[in-house]
């Protein structure tokens, strides 16, 4: 046989088949065919894949925007990753920020308190970029990642075998549709031409045998592959709890970054602003008590004034007063007196001692607090 010939019968073939379920499609929609239905298993177990689609999807790139949200950078990102080429690395913004800080507070001079903040504050910035860099890394590797897979891999196949098992029902349909009519014309001339019908009608449910095992069979395979849904959810569910370990590291660096950078800052800032007689500032309150929820934090709403006459006052007190705290305080060392906020204190100067400080005595404890952290009490 001529190649060129068969390779015409199989085009004629396939065109005929094309048709043939186009029209099938187009009488169902106008309503003129019967539609052979999934069981409810099956239909079932095709909308719990399409929903997974779907949500996966949204999951996916609103973590990429969480994760960049630099729409250029996501862009660029894409691109090297069709290419199968490694993204340039570049700087991100805390490191950006932290970077401009150091730079700053070097041309101000290291020695100046203003410029031994800066620097302070530009290497814990850079330290937190590190950190933001490590927690994208590991979410696209643990959480990204399988979720491309799904969309892309495991799903295109399931979207596969489904437009088959469509197919299969047109055919199916269609050979249900050829056989019924030629039962009717077989019922209206059963006299005339009777062995021809007869024929016809025995080649019209061979066809249907054939094409209900086909759709039997596509239908199983279908099956299958949709009950992996379920498994997919399960290993969806383990890399998300990789996602959440991976930001729960990095919002534990960024809170120890910034309470360390505070103490240290918490410790300049009072000798700053008493020394050049200005209003004082309290620091913020020190991270060590509770993040959320702590008395020092329900207790102010932002910054708290401490009047320049309220420190003289504690400063120049005789004998002991009683003072207030108002934000909790770490002790850096064995002299200092560890403070909680909203605790009351018994406090005197000491002869010889730094302005900016006060002994504290609670109970039987002893040591050096910070006089910007107190507040007199009448």
């Amino acid at each position: 046989m001529n190649i060129m010939d068969f390779n015409v019968k199989k085009l004629a073939a396939d065109a005929g088949t094309f048709l043939s379920r186009a029209v099938q499609f187009t009488e169902e929609k106008l309503g003129q065919a019967e539609k052979t239905e999934l069981d409810a298993h099956l239909e079932n177990l095709l909308s719990k894949a399409e929903c997974t689609k779907i949500w996966t999807e949204k999951i996916m790139k609103q973590t990429e925007v969480l994760l960049q949200p630099n729409p250029n950078a996501r862009i660029e990102e894409f691109v090297y990753e069709k290419l199968d080429r490694k993204a340039p690395s570049r700087i991100n913004n805390p490191e950006l920020l932290g970077q401009y800080m150091i730079d700053a507070g070097t041309e101000f001079g290291p020695g100046t308190a203003y410029g031994n903040a800066l620097i302070k504050c530009g290497e814990t910035q850079k330290r937190i970029g590190t950190a933001d860099r490590e927690l994208i890394q590991t979410s696209a590797l643990n959480f990204l990642t399988p979720l491309r897979n799904f969309i892309e891999g495991d799903y295109k196949t399931i979207a596969k075998e489904r437009k088959l098992l469509q197919n299969k029902r047109l055919d199916l349909d269609a050979a249900k549709t050829r056989l019924k009519k030629a039962k009717a014309a077989e019922t209206r001339a059963s006299q005339l031409n009777s062995a021809r019908l007869e024929g016809d009608n025995i080649m019209s449910e061979q066809e249907l045998r054939i094409t209900q095992s086909e759709f039997d069979r596509q239908a199983e395979i279908t099956r299958l592959l949709l009950e992996g849904i379920s498994s997919t959810h399960a290993h969806h569910l383990r890399c998300l709890n990789d996602f959440v370990e991976a930001q729960m590291t990095y919002y534990a660096q960024c809170y120890q970054y910034m309470l360390d950078l505070q103490k240290q800052l918490g410790r300049c800032f009072p000798s700053n602003y008493c020394n050049n007689n200005q209003t004082s500032v309290a620091p913020a309150p020190s991270a060590s008590s509770n993040v959320i929820g702590s008395s020092a934090l329900s207790s102010t709403s932002g910054l708290v004034i401490t009047s320049p006459s309220n420190l003289i006052d504690l400063k120049e007190c005789s004998g002991s007063r009683k003072a207030r705290v108002l934000y909790d305080y770490d002790a850096a060392n064995s002299s200092e007196l560890s403070l909680l906020a909203d605790e009351v204190i018994t406090v005197f100067s000491v002869v010889g001692m730094d302005s900016d400080w006060l002994m504290g005595e609670r109970g039987n404890q002893k040591g050096r607090v910070p006089i910007t952290y107190l507040e007199l009490l009448n």
